[in-house]
């Protein structure tokens, strides 16, 4: 892939989210915020199914069940993130900058009484 361009998340928020507009009979920014933050949830769940059972993606064979609805997790925060103009792209990197240097992340912290045990 040297060379070649790839989409910064709020490119590939916007994409998604114009792809499953043919799909849904609603666009995600017309629906409720609570149902499409309960899908997300809900493909939390069937990844967390598909560790407890070691399943093979039924869609992608070839793919672990795990991966594939992480995976779709991922299309519909994007797809969340595109119909509300989110900055999904300067949200991640901030916050991931920022955790980088939380007391409360450091492991010293986190075995202390009281800290963060996962």
């Amino acid at each position: 892939m040297e060379g070649s361009y790839r989409m910064n998340l709020n490119e590939l928020a916007a994409s998604i989210h114009k792809d499953n507009q043919k799909w849904w009979p609603t666009d995600v920014s017309q629906r409720n915020k609570g149902e499409a933050i309960a899908l997300m949830h809900s493909e939390l769940s069937e990844a967390l199914e598909g560790i407890r059972k070691d399943l093979m993606d039924d869609k992608l064979p070839h793919r672990k069940s795990e991966e594939v609805e992480l995976a779709d997790c991922i299309i519909r925060i994007l797809d969340y993130c595109g119909g509300f103009k989110l900055d999904i792209d300067g949200a991640v990197h901030e916050k991931h900058a920022y955790n980088g240097v939380r007391e409360d992340h450091k492991l010293e912290n986190r075995m202390k009484p009281g800290g963060k045990k996962f």
